[in-house]
């Protein structure tokens, strides 16, 4: 533990994610917990975090711990206000202290940021932008963030210009998992040619979505639809639905995709399929490094 210097933390709605770094800023451990936002009051989230921590706080001296995420949203530990666009991310001395009972830990959570005219909000992924701007700092064009909520960040001159929040990851885990459609959506397989086409279908006439849909029930009822088919089509339509949308953000721009997983493969798959050719750049990555460059303004102004 006496090795520990700062100690970093993406305190999502979900989950809570922490890396434990070094004096030479190696990863000594990471910790992870399903005791997200959601799940806690603002009482509970320095038990929440001492849980995973407790072993790695030296006792002779206090430890930075730096989060980002939900962790500073209005239901969090303590709100951090957002940092209007445009802008450059968020920096260490916009972040807000949220008062600790243990004295070994002094905890920073750095704001999200928000846009007026359409009103959106992020929290979290302006630490990864930032994270991404460490290593891309002469980046002029597109981030796209895949997620429940996708986000689409117009980048300029090092600052976030504007951003739109989509939430086709919330629609599709309704549509798949509450909906009539879920009969027919078990299993685990994808067909990546059904998934083009759809994102081709719903690119070119996206009002016929919602007819679109019901077809995936009567197809499976009439003809055995495979499951695998069904689940790419309604991927593929929905994912296609915000290309419709967001095309102004990515259309003749350079586009970089912030994700892991599936679903950032069928961001990309998606965007190829418009004609885009998006770089693909690990979120845990990015995320590290944004907390990370928090970590190097706060030695700067001690």
């Amino acid at each position: 533990m006496s090795d520990t210097d700062w100690i970093a933390v993406d305190w999502g709605t979900s989950a809570l994610r922490v890396w434990v770094i070094g004096a030479d800023g190696s990863v000594l451990d990471r910790l992870r917990s399903d005791r997200g936002m959601a799940t806690l009051a603002p009482p509970a989230f320095e038990g929440a975090l001492l849980d995973l921590i407790d072993a790695h706080l030296p006792q002779a001296r206090v430890t930075p711990v730096i989060c980002c995420g939900m962790v500073g949203a209005r239901q969090g530990w303590v709100e951090a206000p957002y940092i209007a666009v445009p802008a450059a991310p968020p920096v260490f001395a916009q972040a807000v202290r949220p008062e600790v009972r243990d004295p070994r830990m002094a905890v920073h959570v750095l704001p999200g940021m928000r846009q007026d005219k359409p009103a959106d909000v992020m929290r979290g992924e302006e630490t990864q932008i930032a994270g991404f701007l460490t290593a891309h700092g002469d980046f002029d064009g597109v981030l796209c963030l895949p997620g429940t909520h996708s986000k689409w960040a117009r980048i300029s001159a090092g600052e976030v210009v504007s951003f739109r929040t989509v939430m086709t990851g919330e629609f599709f885990a309704l549509l798949s998992g509450q909906s009539v459609l879920r009969h027919g959506l078990d299993g685990a397989g994808w067909d990546d040619a059904a998934f083009a086409e759809a994102v081709d279908d719903a690119m070119t006439a996206p009002a016929q979505l919602t007819a679109r849909l019901f077809s995936l029930r009567a197809e499976g009822l009439l003809h055995g639809l495979d499951a695998a088919i069904a689940r790419a089509r309604l991927s593929g339509w929905l994912i296609g639905l915000e290309l419709a949308g967001t095309r102004p953000y990515w259309l003749g721009q350079n586009v970089a995709l912030i994700g892991d997983g599936a679903l950032t493969d069928r961001y990309a798959q998606a965007l190829r399929v418009v004609g885009a050719l998006p770089a693909v750049t690990d979120a845990t990555r990015v995320t590290l490094a944004g907390l990370t460059a928090a970590r190097m303004q706060m030695k700067g102004t001690t």
